[in-house]
């Protein structure tokens, strides 16, 4: 059905000292220095650094010490930028937003042992996410280990399977034990990046070993990507599938660099149209032929759609149909089954395994424009289905008490999604139900959550890379519970990053709270002493406006979209309008998880 993937790799065996270099090209710091060293052997970790940059590599995040010193002052030393961040997690969290800002690789750097360890749970959000994340670190060196060196980093101290190895957390691992092995990194590091989808990969650097001579020769890679096609037998029996009746197009995330592909098949085929909750976007949500976001935050219109018109099939693109895009729902089944496209032939037909799928390994915008080929170029006469409700009802202010959260996300809808073109982003809580129910967008890759691994701190933190990479505004609309755990304000302080926090600051950890009382769990304390943002911000060198009524979200949210550097919003919310998450303490309740 698909074609083999077969990155292309071209090596040339040259030591650094033998690089000729074209007088006419202007050299980076890298070649400078090697040009001004000429006298004495690259070391290890300069080898390293080298072949980063060879690898498209822009940005290194993370957080020094001792034993990753060497690597971290040829970074300095080179045309990578540095930042130098204030948690592991941070720096990856971080890392990811930038790679999908982008599309080019970063590094994320860190010391031996807790460095390593605080860095694991943004590692693991890479790899949910599909980033293309280089992980280098420290490790003891080998006279050292079992002698209980500070922070020892060795089998004497840590596990060396998953961390140290491929697996489950990084799709390629390995310790760097002397200068010999180089080529076959290089060879590995080119293979991943040049691989459709994510590719987190993990090379430990012992101490000793980073300021050792290179004494071997590198190979000079060329990345290459060739992408996963469907044959044609299997293009023409996805049309006559498609041709046998009404169809849908649900979309996910994988799909967004086929946007302008997708719509001119929904044109043209008259399918409605439906978005995972990370897919936002992609297809337009103010298109006729759009019926709403699906799972988590999700729209009721959708299933009325499949409730009154439920298509013969429906063409997945790009997304795993994961609990919190599908929730699982039966009701989200066509008469005939799936037809499922993915780059990773493990997601194919997981999410429904009793259910017919028709599964297709491709990379998706290259199957789109397959599939266009067989369906004419104009528009359909088909039946538009309904339309969700709109979400955009005027709605008064009110000049007494909290910040209703509806009434922030209809200001952010009109100042910030509708009159700037900043990535928004949100964190896991009833900040992201409360986007992914309300908010709009029309354009792809201007919406960004995680909805898989999930994790706190994922985007207080990765708007500073994801505003670094863009080099704009990106904004970040938080929970106070996740401000307080693990944002990077200081950060973006130090390099002048236009990152913007919007704090939904409620005094407590609102969607645990309102959840467990669904679930019928009482008594339960999920209370926050609450926090001043603005001081906060200020204190660190920041700057911002505390928010305490509806008619001041405008001024606040106009002066954080000017302002150039980074910026607190602090919005006290009314903490007791109901979030739209029944779907999701549905899902839970049908998974065991009630006292009743």
């Amino acid at each position: 059905m698909t074609q083999e993937i077969l990155p292309k790799v071209v090596c040339m065996d040259a030591k650094f000292e033998d690089i000729k270099v074209n007088p006419s090209k202007k050299l980076n710091l890298t070649e400078q220095q090697f040009h001004s060293k000429s006298s004495r052997a690259f070391s290890v970790a300069e080898a390293v650094v080298k072949i980063l940059e060879e690898m498209g590599v822009q940005y290194a995040f993370g957080v020094s010490g001792g034993a990753i010193a060497p690597v971290w002052a040829a970074l300095h030393q080179s045309s990578i930028k540095v930042l130098h961040f204030r948690h592991e997690a941070g720096a990856a969290f971080a890392a990811t937003e930038a790679y999908f800002a982008s599309d080019r690789p970063v590094v994320v750097f860190t010391t031996t042992g807790p460095g390593i360890t605080n860095a694991l749970t943004g590692l693991l959000a890479a790899r949910w996410e599909g980033a293309k994340v280089i992980f280098v670190s420290a490790s003891t060196s080998a006279p050292q280990q079992g002698r209980w060196a500070c922070q020892e980093t060795s089998t004497y101290t840590m596990p060396s399977t998953g961390i140290f190895t491929s697996g489950s957390i990084f799709h390629y691992a390995t310790t760097l034990e002397s200068s010999d092995r180089l080529p076959e990194v290089s060879r590995r590091l080119s293979l991943g990046l040049g691989q459709p989808g994510g590719f987190v990969t993990h090379i430990s650097i012992p101490t000793n070993i980073q300021t050792s001579s290179l004494k071997t020769s590198l190979p000079q890679v060329t990345l290459s990507q060739s992408l996963a096609t469907a044959t044609e037998e299997t293009i023409a029996e996805c049309v006559r599938l498609l041709s046998e009746g009404a169809f849908a197009i649900w979309v996910g995330f994988g799909a967004r660099g086929a946007a302008k592909e997708i719509c001119q098949l929904a044109e043209r085929t008259g399918a409605a149209v439906m978005c995972s909750p990370r897919g936002k976007g992609i297809f337009p949500e103010d298109h006729p032929q759009f019926v709403g976001v699906t799972g988590f935050g999700g729209h009721e219109s959708v299933l009325r759609y499949m409730h009154e018109q439920r298509p013969l099939r429906v063409l997945v693109l790009g997304t795993r149909l994961g609990e919190l895009t599908s929730f699982w729902n039966p009701e989200m089944i066509p008469k005939r089954g799936f037809l499922h496209v993915d780059i990773d032939s493990k997601v194919l037909g997981t999410a429904y395994p009793s259910v017919k799928t028709f599964a297709i390994e491709s990379d998706i915008g290259v199957f789109v424009k397959a599939l266009l080929k067989y369906f004419p170029d104009r528009p359909s006469t088909s039946k538009v289905p309904s339309r969700p409700i709109s979400r955009r009802d005027v709605i008064h202010l009110r000049a007494d008490g909290e910040v209703r959260p509806d009434v922030l996300m209809n200001m952010i809808q009109r100042l910030i999604v509708e009159e700037n073109n900043a990535v928004v982003m949100t964190e896991v809580g009833n900040s992201l139900v409360w986007a992914i129910h309300l908010l709009q967008f029309a354009k792809p890759c201007r919406f960004r959550v995680s909805t898989g691994f999930g994790s706190m701190g994922h985007f207080v933190t990765g708007v500073v890379g994801a505003a670094l990479a863009r080099n704009g505004k990106a904004v970040a609309i938080v929970g106070d519970g996740a401000m307080l755990m693990n944002s990077e304000v200081n950060t973006a302080v130090k390099y002048q990053i236009p990152a913007v926090w919007i704090v939904l600051n409620d005094g407590r950890y609102n969607m645990c709270e309102q959840g467990m009382t669904y679930l019928g769990f009482n008594n339960v304390d999920t209370t926050i002493p609450q926090a001043d943002f603005l001081k906060i911000a200020q204190g660190m060198g920041a700057d911002g406006i505390r928010v305490q009524s509806e008619y001041d979200i405008q001024a606040a949210l106009e002066k954080a979209m000017t302002f150039p550097g980074p910026f607190v919003v602090d919005v006290v919310i009314e903490p007791n309008s109901p979030a739209p998450i029944a779907s999701r303490l549905d899902s839970l309740i049908w998974q065991g998880a009630t006292n009743y």
